[in-house]
């Protein structure tokens, strides 16, 4: 499997596997540190995620571009930004306040947002166009695989070293170290200089991207009022009375889950069409969240949440390979960075919709909400961006 995959794409992903590995360790343990420690509920998560989303999505779209103005020169912002959230991400253990949480989580996300645009055109730059769907599955897979490995030792340590979240906190910056020297020492750039049509980029328009890609960021930008962070499946399980080492757990599995079916949904996407593969993946998308919005046992929960991991996973990597099939070739860090770009704008409400509906009509609604929105965004997909093999 390896040998077909460019090398800049291996060691890339096990970049993020790393960096999962990191941030998995703390992410899961945010809800349970607002909801105990800081006294603060679904709201105050809503507020933070989304926040710490949408700050990241104005970088994607700036570092996107700068790397194709630098000429496809993706290396220098892609490792900027894994150091950044990987020196901030620890910190988290010192906060006293949901604002500090919401403070440093922001700052995590801007070396997100400093990284994510011009590492995934440095996917697309590198990998031939009849298996990028392949090598974003892999790159997924791996990232999501890098989660499992984080839930898991931090659920070691609070079980069998120490029950402290903040403990776990601050280890997290072990596995990020590696992630950053990873990228520092194995990774080179396409390009080395700026190329002659780096000074010839068009302006900087909504306006001049195709009408086709348009279309599929509007349609994906509803999707993501959807996709509610998943950190609320955690603060589910804790409302229903799972321990903290149980929804550790659980969110192993979720991540394993999402790992399992990430390549292998990466390659069907090339052979039926990446288009075809999303809405399928966003229709189950959409039944699976309302099964959690069901789940009132663990038992239930577990089976929901494994039922929807398989349906995230799946769909992860087609998304990102539909933008690096329609982008012009000079300019696919400005077109992933409109992708998450559009990804963030709607972060901040679609958190905080899903956390005041929950507050308000409880869990269950707020999950039915969003796994309605998701089955409307797909058919908006499927009629209006009408997919194509």
């Amino acid at each position: 499997m390896f040998r077909r995959l460019p090398r800049t794409v291996i060691v890339l992903g096990f970049v993020s596997l790393f960096n999962d590995f990191s941030s998995e360790m703390v992410v899961p343990l945010i809800p349970i540190l607002l909801a105990t420690l800081l006294a603060a509920g679904p709201v105050a998560l809503g507020l933070v995620e989304g926040v710490a989303d949408a700050v990241a999505a104005f970088l994607k779209l700036w570092s996107g571009r700068h790397s194709d103005v630098l000429g496809g020169r993706r290396k220098p912002l892609t490792l900027s930004g894994y150091l950044l959230s990987n020196v901030t991400r620890p910190l988290l253990a010192a906060a006293g306040s949901w604002p500090v949480v919401l403070l440093l989580r922001s700052i995590d996300r801007v070396g997100k947002g400093l990284r994510s645009a011009p590492r995934d055109a440095l996917v697309a730059d590198t990998t031939p166009g009849h298996m990028r769907g392949y090598a974003y599955g892999f790159h997924r897979a791996l990232d999501n695989g890098g989660a499992v490995l984080g839930s898991l030792v931090a659920a070691g340590v609070l079980a069998w070293v120490s029950g402290s979240i903040q403990d776990v906190m601050w280890l997290s910056a072990i596995p990020g170290a590696t992630a950053v020297a990873l990228i520092a020492l194995g990774v080179k750039d396409t390009r080395t200089s700026p190329s002659a049509t780096a000074h010839a980029l068009p302006p900087l328009r909504w306006g001049s991207l195709s009408s086709a890609m348009r279309r599929y960021l509007v349609v994906l930008g509803v999707f993501t009022f959807a996709r509610a962070s998943e950190t609320f499946i955690v603060l589910l399980g804790h409302e229903i009375g799972m321990g903290v080492v149980e929804l550790l757990l659980l969110w192993a599995v979720l991540n394993l889950a999402k790992a399992i079916a990430a390549t292998p949904g990466g390659r069907l996407a090339d052979r039926i069409g990446t288009s075809r593969l999303i809405v399928l993946g966003w229709v189950a998308f959409g039944v699976t969240f309302m099964l959690l919005g069901h789940a009132d046992r663990p038992r239930a929960l577990w089976v929901a949440t494994i039922l929807y991991g398989l349906a995230a996973g799946m769909g992860e990597g087609p998304e990102r390979a539909l933008i690096g099939s329609m982008a012009l070739a000079d300019e696919k860090g400005t077109a992933f960075g409109w992708y998450h770009l559009m990804l963030g704008l709607a972060a901040v409400p679609a958190g905080t919709i899903f956390g005041s509906v929950w507050h308000f009509l409880g869990a269950r609604a707020a999950f039915s909400y969003a796994g309605t929105l998701g089955l409307v965004s797909a058919m908006l997909l499927h009629v209006w961006v009408k997919p194509k093999r």
